[in-house]
Parts: C-alpha cells; sequence; structure tokens
C-alpha cells in the first residue's frame, strides 16, 4: 500500500490537516497503548465519511472505525490499512421538545449535560461513561441500571459501501453490550434519544451522586479501557477476579486495579500485549477456579 498516495487521495476529500501518516495509536486511546496506523482520517461531515468509505471500498484498503479510543486495545503493531476516527470532528447536536439528535462523534458526558440544560431526564446514567454516542449505541452500554437501548429510538447509519440506513426502534436488536448496530457491521453517523422533561436539580443531584460514586471506586486516576468484561450471567466480573486473588495482580505495567478488579490499568509504561497477556490471565484464572468465560467488553484491534 502506497500511503503517502492514498494519504494524499483522503486530504482532497477531508483536508490537509484531517489526515496523518503513520499515527501513533497511544495517543488515540484511553488506555495509551498501540502501535502507529498506517494512515489516521478524521472526516468532518456524514459526505465527507461517505466519500472516504467509498475510495476505500473501490481500492480495497482495509479500514477501522472509532470514536474517542476508550473502549480499544490496539496490538502494539498498530493497525494496517486505515483509521477512520469520529470525535469532535463529528458532534454537533439538536434539542427538539423531548428528544436530541445528536452526530456520533459527540462525547456521553457532553450529551448528559446538554439535557441537563434542558431539564431532560434519562440520560444521568450515561455522564461519567466516557465515550461517544456511536459506539455507545453500537454496543448499547450502560451503567447504574440505565443503558442506551431506553432513550434510543433511531440512529442513522452507513454500511460499508457508504450506503445509508436508518434504524428506528425495535430494529437496533439491542441486548447485554450488543446490538444489530455491532453486529452487522454498520457505522453510526447520528442518533436521536427520546427523553423526558424533568426537575434540573433532580436530574443534577442524580448525576453528581453516580460521577461520585465512580471516583470513589473507579481508578480514574490511571489509563484504562473501564470494565475490562462483560457481566457473566449470574455473576460480577470484578467479584470472580477479585476471588480469583488478582486484586493488584500485574504482568509489565498492566495491572488489575486496586479499586476496581473489573479494570485494568496503565501504570505508566504497559505495551499492548502487557494488557492482552493480563486479560488472558484473568479469563484463564476465574475459568479454572468457577468454570465461568469471561468475555471482553473492550475490543482488542490491530495486526498481531
Amino acid at each position: 500500500m502506497n500511503k503517502e498516495a492514498f494519504a494524499d487521495l483522503f486530504k482532497q476529500i477531508v483536508g490537509e490537516m484531517s489526515v496523518r501518516v503513520n499515527e501513533p495509536m497511544k495517543n488515540h486511546t484511553s488506555f495509551k497503548v498501540g502501535g502507529y496506523a498506517d494512515i489516521l482520517v478524521m472526516p468532518g461531515s456524514i459526505e465527507k465519511i461517505a466519500e472516504v468509505l467509498k475510495i476505500c471500498s473501490e481500492k480495497e484498503i482495509p479500514y477501522f472505525i472509532m470514536g474517542n479510543g476508550s473502549n480499544l486495545v490496539v496490538r502494539d503493531k498498530g493497525i494496517r490499512g486505515v483509521v477512520i476516527k469520529l470525535f469532535d470532528n463529528l458532534s454537533s447536536f439538536e434539542v427538539k421538545d423531548e428528544m436530541i439528535e445528536a452526530d456520533a462523534g459527540i462525547l456521553l458526558s457532553k450529551i448528559s449535560n446538554v439535557a441537563l440544560r434542558h431539564s431532560l431526564a434519562g440520560l444521568e446514567f450515561a455522564s461519567g461513561i466516557p465515550g461517544t454516542l456511536g459506539g455507545a449505541v453500537a454496543m448499547n452500554a450502560g451503567a447504574y441500571g440505565g443503558e442506551m437501548k431506553e432513550v434510543v429510538v433511531k440512529s442513522f447509519c452507513m454500511d460499508q459501501t457508504g450506503k445509508m440506513i436508518v434504524i428506528e426502534g425495535d430494529e437496533h436488536r439491542f441486548g447485554y453490550r450488543t446490538s444489530r448496530i455491532q453486529k452487522e457491521g454498520l457505522l453510526v453517523l447520528k442518533s436521536v434519544m427520546q427523553l423526558r422533561k424533568g426537575d434540573p436539580n433532580q436530574i443534577k443531584a442524580l448525576m453528581d451522586d453516580l460521577n461520585r460514586r465512580r471516583k470513589e471506586k473507579q481508578p480514574l486516576h490511571l489509563p484504562s479501557a473501564g470494565s475490562v468484561f462483560k457481566r457473566p450471567e449470574g455473576y460480577f466480573a470484578g467479584k470472580l477476579i477479585e476471588d480469583c486473588g488478582l486484586r493488584g495482580f500485574s504482568i509489565g505495567d498492566a495491572e488489575v486495579s486496586d479499586m476496581h478488579c473489573g479494570f485494568i490499568v496503565n501504570k505508566g509504561n504497559a505495551s499492548a500485549q502487557d494488557i492482552i497477556n493480563l486479560v488472558h490471565h484473568i479469563q484463564s484464572e476465574v475459568n479454572s477456579k468457577y468454570g465461568v468465560t469471561l468475555q471482553t467488553e473492550v475490543r482488542i484491534v490491530g495486526e498481531e
């Protein structure tokens, strides 16, 4: 792949400042690990995303789409092909009565505060989730008893050829940390959330309480990707990990958090392989002791 030639093609679409060659992915993930992406492209509109995807399809260039990298482990060898990043470059929103329509790149924390300013309840649970709306909808993100499926009523998506698809209501097929969007490899461009009128003081009080609980129980001071594992039916992943005696266990600078055993943290110089090895070790120990298979909630991507 002629990286420079393809980068020039993308620059004609999204502008020179929105294309980077040999970009270290550790600068784009909350874990602060990961090798180089051949090309990183940051489109600023739906139309530009479609054009970038069209080139990737026509030229048979592999691509990967990401939000703000809060749920990713990028392997040390990096990502071949094109990484399309949707974050601040695609983060507008519009409030209509009790609905909010927002672009996929907007942070959940930001859209939760938008809801608060308009006295709209229903997104309090999402105020401390670090990801973007698109990723949250695709994986049906949730916390403290709330999930995206409770508020999302419509999503505007794009398939791998650049074709637009509108998904409404039950067509999302939301499940625990999954959706039709995730299963079919669709790209969320924007979603519509149905909220309800509420007392702004009560909304803020609940958001403050949830964020206080996060700060007390989660290692927010160290690089991580939040909860590493999905909750196995009938169990809590963190409790299983703790009961295996793995609190504080580390491989390299990747460590099972002392504050919350469901989190792996980067103590400073962890490699992606350290994190992956620790994930596998945890899975092996839990399976050996309790016969439970822990599935990852974080995505592990890149060249093996």
